[in-house]
This record gives C-alpha cells, sequence and structure tokens, in this order.
C-alpha cells in the first residue's frame, strides 16, 4: 500500500466522518453540552481553549529560531518548524472558513439556523473548520516529532484542546474532527517536504 493510497483513504474516511457528523451528531452533541451549566467545568475548559491559540506557537517558534540560528541550528529549526506548521494550518483554517461559511452552534441555539453559508468571515459564521484544533494538533504534532518520549502526553493535549472547543459550544464535533484532521496534515506534509532533511543534518553536525 503506498503513501498516496493511505493518504487518500485517510482523506476520506476524515470527510466521511465529518458528513455522518454533520447529519447525526453535531446538533445532539452540542445541544447537550449547552444544557451543562458548571461554572467550574467552564473555567477549566476556558482555561485549557486558551493554549489553542496560535500565537503563543507563532511566537515562541519565531524566538527559538532568531535565538539559536548561528549557535544551534537544531533547534532554531525545531522553532522554525514549529511555527510554520501553525502559520500553515492557521492560514489554511482560515481561508476554508472563509469559503464554507459556516453557522457556529450559539447560532443555532439563537435562531435555529445550521448549516452553511458561502463567503463570511464574521466569527458567527467561522465554525468550520475549528482554528484552535488545527493549532492543538499542529503544535502536537511537532512537538511529538521532535520529543518522541513525551508524544503521548502531546498528542493527548492537544485533544483536550480540541475537545475543549465542543465543551464549550464554539464548534460542532465535524468542525473540530476537520481542524484536527488539518493541523496533523500540515504539520507532517511540512516535516517530510522539508524539516525532515534540515532537523536530520543539524542532529549529524552536533555529532
Amino acid at each position: 500500500m503506498n503513501r498516496a493510497y493511505k493518504w487518500s483513504m485517510a482523506f476520506t474516511a476524515v470527510i466521511l466522518l465529518c458528513v455522518l457528523s454533520y447529519i447525526f451528531i453535531d446538533i445532539r452533541a452540542a445541544l447537550w453540552f449547552h444544557t451543562l451549566n458548571s461554572k467550574l467545568v467552564n473555567d477549566v475548559f476556558n482555561f485549557i481553549t486558551d493554549f489553542g491559540e496560535s500565537q503563543w506557537y507563532l511566537i515562541a517558534g519565531v524566538l527559538l529560531f532568531a535565538a539559536f540560528r548561528k549557535s544551534n541550528p537544531g533547534r532554531a529549526y525545531s522553532g522554525l518548524f514549529l511555527s510554520l506548521s501553525v502559520a500553515v494550518s492557521g492560514v489554511g483554517a482560515d481561508i476554508i472558513k472563509y469559503f464554507a461559511g459556516r453557522a457556529r452552534p450559539t447560532i443555532y441555539f439563537s435562531e435555529q439556523l445550521y448549516g452553511f453559508n458561502s463567503f463570511h468571515y464574521e466569527y458567527e459564521w467561522t465554525s468550520f473548520p475549528s482554528g484552535h484544533a488545527a493549532t492543538a494538533f499542529s503544535a502536537a504534532i511537532v512537538l511529538a516529532t521532535l520529543y518522541p518520549r513525551w508524544r503521548i502526553l502531546f498528542l493527548f493535549s492537544g485533544a483536550l484542546i480540541a475537545f475543549s472547543r465542543i465543551l464549550l459550544t464554539q464548534h460542532y464535533i465535524s468542525d473540530v474532527i476537520a481542524g484536527s484532521w488539518l493541523g496533523i496534515v500540515s504539520s507532517i506534509l511540512l516535516y517530510n517536504l522539508y524539516f525532515k532533511t534540515k532537523l536530520d543534518v543539524s542532529a549529524s553536525r552536533k555529532i
């Protein structure tokens, strides 16, 4: 089974999951989480969801690259890998959001509007895909690649951040599935197309 076939099968599976979630699960799950009324839970997950903000990873990655560009190429390229992965997944998510124009759960709660209305950039109409999930998983894949010993922790953290968007009813489940997939693909493609060689070369120089 070649790599292109595996990617196409994975992409098809993600699309199918999103479609099934859109038809059968999204509204039910959003309404159920909307009924939860725990200040403690909301406060905890509002804190967790902040780690899905892209600026933390963009700034940290750029600073690492600038600080270690000459003295430690491996660390510098690690920082660049992090910031570019998050940037690519974020830009990709924003472009898809605009063309998709999906109403967020909050609009369904207030006006019973559900679905897509293309070419919107207003926050209420930019639900698909989840940008926080894209950021969380692009960063998680980068960190899991750089520090494989801790990959379970990084992937769990990414999943928790992505889940926070569902629990806080900022996104539907299908939005989070699509955003997570976008983040994973962005980091894996960047690694294989560019950073794998750079990081291998940097590591060999240290030896």
